[in-house]
């Protein structure tokens, strides 16, 4: 009589060994279904590959595979359906609650489905099914976040703000061209989700536990059964590496940073101090005691998980740090990070989306803030500079000006030109234009400047690179 006859559904289906099994707190702690289940339709997908592979190579019947492979549409149609919940109590994880809901509709050719394979390939051929699919999935979606910062770059052409370091004004630019910074920022995390799907594109299915099988398995067929690029060479490295889970989680802390930078400066500009835009009523909270509040809760709460995805990256890189060769328990720990952080980054991404395509951008107040801060400083000292004065000794008359001016409440805009020749005679005419904000702006036309032909370059550029990742996304599919 087979295992499979002589097995309770309430048993596990590695427990012919054993006299007795882990009950109650301490069989739900071990248990990974909980969590695990979301795997499914790649278990599903791996089981149905597996078994065509079986088939081809006579090691089942070709009436055992049709019932195999019935049996797994069954099977995901009462999951898809709801009719099919899943019980901790009852499985320790997904596999084991798809392999006994599979035997309990087809019988004895169930059971054999797991000829040639062990959960340990099983698993992380789910696992690198799943990572492939999320990385393209956050690629798309990063590419829409992209999308409209350009959009929003175009609409807004022309607004000038201030520029800052330290958060200080510097420099005035285009709010297209900060707008731009983060839609780079994007397509660099565009880059990170291919690098981390191609990662997870290596088939572990049919390593087997750790040393291979006996069967004569083709993993050759059964990667290409499942998209993917190649089986994974070495049968200890399949079933041990995580590799790829940590580049995806990389990748999403990474845009996660972007996001929480993208969000920081959308939280100090829509404060009463800035005013430089206002959040849409849909992306913002009030107050509960204060009835005037209108708080940018999800900037906020995007900046604040940040810190999340970031614990999850050290969650998997400290669960890997010590691990021998080749499967530990301490790897069913590698699903529950990578799922939060992608959870968690295309949560933020479609929060971000919506806040950059809806928040009113108040063009006055960022023209005003421009004139503020003695932003046209640098413009000035190239004045004398371009009369032969050294850059150093420019840097000092002008640093002196405008200490004056801040002493005295007054702008670079306000002063004449007797009162600039009074800190140098070398300052003329041209001075006068050189610190109109619209003029500093116009002047920084050098490859990747804030100039609006500089700017309106950049937007072709961007537009085409954005591109160019979605053709190659499309001839590698």
């Amino acid at each position: 009589m087979s295992q499979t006859e002589t097995t309770s559904n309430a048993a596990p289906l590695w427990g012919g060994r054993f006299s007795a099994t882990p009950e109650g707190a301490l069989e739900l702690f071990g248990a990974s279904l909980g969590f695990d289940q979301r795997l499914w339709p790649y278990d599903i997908a791996g089981s149905r590959a597996h078994a065509k592979m079986l088939g081809a190579q006579e090691i089942l019947s070709a009436q055992d595979v049709d019932a195999i492979l019935q049996g797994l549409d069954q099977v995901a149609a009462a999951i898809k359906a709801g009719e099919l919940a899943f019980d901790p109590a009852q499985d320790e994880d997904v596999h084991m609650a798809v392999e006994r809901e599979l035997t309990a509709r087809i019988g004895a050719a169930g059971g054999r489905l797991h000829t040639g394979r062990s959960r340990n390939d099983q698993s992380v051929t789910d696992l690198r099914l799943f990572a492939k699919d999320q990385a393209w999935a956050l690629w798309e979606a990063l590419g829409a976040l992209a999308e409209a910062c350009i959009a929003r770059a175009r609409q807004e052409m022309g607004v000038v703000m201030p520029g800052y370091t330290h958060l200080q004004p510097a420099q005035p630019v285009l709010f297209s061209h900060h707008l731009l910074a983060y839609g780079w920022m994007f397509l660099r995390d565009m880059e990170r989700m291919a690098q981390a799907a191609a990662a997870a594109d290596k088939s572990p299915l049919g390593a087997a536990a750790l040393a291979g099988t006996t069967y004569p398995l083709d993993r050759f067929q059964t990667a290409s059964e499942l998209g993917m690029s190649a089986p994974i060479p070495n049968s200890m490295d399949a079933v041990a590496d995580r590799d790829f889970a940590a580049d995806l989680i990389y990748a999403c802390s990474m845009a996660q940073m972007h996001l929480s930078r993208l969000c920081e400066e959308l939280v100090v500009w829509s404060s009463a101090e800035f005013g430089f835009i206002e959040m849409d009523d849909a992306h913002s909270t009030g107050s509960s005691i204060m009835p005037q509040k209108k708080n940018p809760d999800f900037c906020e709460l995007v900046r604040g998980k940040t810190g999340r995805v970031y614990g999850d990256l050290m969650s998997l890189l400290t669960v890997l740090k010590g691990l021998p060769l080749t499967y530990d328990k301490d790897l069913q720990e590698d699903k529950e990070p990578l799922f939060d952080a992608v959870d968690t980054v295309a949560g933020s991404v479609d929060a971000c989306c919506g806040m950059i395509a809806t928040m009113k951008v108040k063009r006055d107040a960022m023209a005003s803030a421009s004139h503020e801060g003695y932003m046209a400083a640098t413009d000035l000292a190239d004045c004398l500079v371009g009369q032969g004065m050294p850059f150093r000794e420019a840097h000092g008359v002008v640093g002196r000006l405008v200490a004056d001016c801040v002493a005295q409440g007054l702008t670079l805009q306000q002063l004449t030109l007797d009162e600039l020749r009074s800190y140098s005679p070398l300052f003329d005419q041209g001075a006068l234009e050189a610190v109109k904000i619209d003029q500093v702006v116009a002047q920084r036309t050098t490859y990747g400047g804030t100039a609006p032909v500089a700017v309106e370059h950049q937007l072709q550029e961007i537009q085409e690179a954005l591109a160019s990742q979605r053709q190659a996304r499309i001839q590698a599919s």
